[in-house]
């Protein structure tokens, strides 16, 4: 597939759907609310391929998905990169407590209560497994969250929160580097 569009000086530039993907440093992502109402948890599995759907047509060789139904978020970049969206629920301090690094449980006690803060620091955890290749293979006592990180930087990974929508949170958790001992991806 390729597309010509304008330079600054005007001229024609031509370019195909991967030059727009190297260009940022950020990886793409697009919200998915279909526009059925009512869409249900019970009634995912249409979310579900719609987001698969999506997927395909963007080729993008790393790509990642999360789903909370009514809504599905998708991210694609040329390099690893997870994403993860969650409900805001209610959510236990004990639960909190077990998912959090030593450092964490030090850095963030007072807010282990508000289950907003522990959504999030649950779905940048998700986020960030995700992008190492396998959100099964880690254990979140042992991932430090994209929340603690300086500028939302650590090392050759970048992260930020999404806004997207009410009740809902998201992360972004992208590679800024080739990784050529990882095969491309799709979750």
């Amino acid at each position: 597939m390729r597309s010509f569009l304008p330079d600054r000086a005007g001229t024609a530039r031509r370019w195909d759907r991967f030059d727009r993907l190297r260009v940022p440093q950020r990886p793409c992502h697009e919200l998915i609310r279909p526009p059925e109402a009512g869409l249900s948890a019970a009634s995912a599995e249409p979310l579900r391929s719609l987001a698969r759907a999506h997927r395909r047509s963007r080729g993008a060789p790393f790509v990642s998905r999360s789903y909370a139904p009514p809504l599905a978020l998708i991210a694609w970049h040329t390099k690893p990169v997870g994403v993860d969206l969650e409900r805001v629920g209610a959510s236990d301090r004990a639960f909190a407590e077990s998912i959090c690094t030593p450092t964490e449980l030090r850095l963030f006690a007072d807010s282990l209560d508000d289950a907003r803060f522990v959504t999030s620091l649950w779905s940048s955890k998700e986020a960030l497994a995700k992008a190492l290749g396998d959100a099964l293979a880690y254990d979140p006592r042992r991932l430090q969250s994209p929340l603690g990180w300086s500028d939302g930087r650590a090392g050759s990974w970048s992260a930020s929160e999404l806004h997207v929508a009410s009740g809902h949170v998201a992360w972004l958790v992208w590679s800024l580097e080739e990784r050529p001992d990882r095969p491309s991806q799709s979750y």
